[in-house]
């Protein structure tokens, strides 16, 4: 039934294909139904059981008829009933909210991202203003006026909201640290400890929300058997047990488009829902190496360069996200007659759906060289700019 399916479309296409390993000859019960062009087996189905075996990824995006691969198996094989509508994600979501927290409070952590914008007016929408409260954490690894902005977002939407000035703290807890998973853990230790300090004086509270995707689950390594931690992410992996708190996540088991399409439903501002996603860590995952408030001033400026020129060439929504990022690399350059050894910055643009894996965002290169010739003349501190040419995988998109 599945080699039928699969004879309505192309004999040839492109399926995205990143493995450590294959199968070198399929048991006699299985017949081949498609390999690559090195004769890597691809599709392999029984012979009388409905067992379809894939070796690529046909829910990525840059698979060409993944869908169409997908539905064959859920109706064609599964016989699955059509009864599903994204339309009913909103409701759907906002009964599950209710289910959860009944009459309890919410105390719900924003970064002024998408997934944890949409989920706080996901919540308000749900049990009222009365029982959310967003608490927004500046670390010091934010954006350019970053905490400036997402106040007045969430003063606009209606959502009350506490900003938590801990840019010391996280500093200090980062001094000297260069590994990446380590600072990963850091920051969600610190993040806890934060809202720890805030809910012991706001005893009203029985829940905490994150606005935790199902990709976050994953690179966690927080759901199946035998999954691999590809980075930590601090919004997974539970609450201890002193904050007397129960985890609310609306999304855990959404991508990042179905998180848009909700915000839209919520009637949420473009600019937000629409915003390139930004990691909980921050500027920590995009400044190699040591971090202090010095390199962090240095990538600001630079990150905030960048975004501004997608804007103004129209091309900020060409691309899922866009960011710089600081090398532990010295260049020699010239400025003026002076010789100059400073820092190498990293741009990075990439194309996606839902961030599981990602293109390189196709920027002209007469764009690309304005940008860096702007960032070495206005940010001192950066005198070379390169462009990453890196897929996911079999990179990941941020760096770190």
């Amino acid at each position: 039934a599945y080699a039928k399916s699969l004879s309505t479309l192309p004999k040839d296409q492109i399926a995205w294909m990143s493995h450590g390993d294959d199968v070198e000859a399929p048991h006699d019960t299985f017949v081949t139904l498609a390999t690559t062009d090195d004769k890597v087996v691809a599709v392999i189905a029984h012979k009388e059981k409905p067992w379809i075996g894939l070796q690529f990824h046909p829910e990525v995006q840059h698979t060409e008829h993944g869908e169409a691969l997908l539905k064959a198996f859920v109706f064609d094989i599964c016989k699955a009933p059509k009864n599903w509508d994204s339309s009913q994600m909103l409701e759907s979501s906002i009964q599950k909210i209710r289910e959860n927290v009944g009459k309890g409070r919410v105390l719900m952590a924003v970064s002024g991202g998408v997934d944890s914008t949409v989920a706080a007016v996901l919540l308000t929408r749900a049990l009222t203003a009365d029982k959310v409260h967003a608490v927004f954490v500046d670390h010091g690894l934010l954006r350019k006026d970053e905490a400036v902005w997402v106040q007045a977002q969430f003063k606009a939407m209606g959502v009350p909201l506490t900003t938590l000035d801990q840019k010391d703290d996280f500093y200090a807890a980062l001094a000297g640290i260069t590994d990446p998973e380590q600072k990963r853990k850091i920051i969600g230790r610190k993040f806890i400890e934060a809202f720890e300090a805030f809910a012991k004086g706001h005893s009203e509270f029985t829940h905490l929300g994150q606005g935790t995707l199902y990709p976050d689950v994953i690179e966690s390594a927080g759901h199946g058997a035998g999954a691999k931690v590809i980075k930590s992410h601090h919004n997974v992996g539970g609450l201890p047990e002193k904050l007397a708190l129960e985890l609310v996540e609306p999304f855990r088991y959404l991508f990042k488009d179905e998180v848009r399409a909700i915000g839209r439903a919520l009637d949420i501002p473009a600019h937000l829902v629409d915003r390139h996603p930004f990691p909980g860590p921050g500027l920590a995952v995009r400044i190699l190496g040591a971090i202090d408030p010095d390199k962090v001033k240095i990538l600001q400026e630079a990150d905030a360069i960048f975004i501004r020129h997608l804007h103004e060439a129209d091309l900020y929504k060409e691309v899922w996200q866009a960011f710089a990022v600081l090398l532990p690399v010295k260049s020699v350059g010239v400025m003026g007659d002076n010789r100059t050894y400073q820092e190498v910055c990293a741009l990075r643009a990439v194309t996606a759906s839902d961030g599981m894996t990602a293109g390189v965002g196709d920027l002209p290169i007469s764009f690309l060289v304005n940008v860096g010739n702007e960032i070495v003349r206005k940010v001192h501190g950066i005198n070379r700019v390169v462009y990453d040419v890196t897929t996911k995988p079999p990179a990941t998109i941020e760096w770190e």
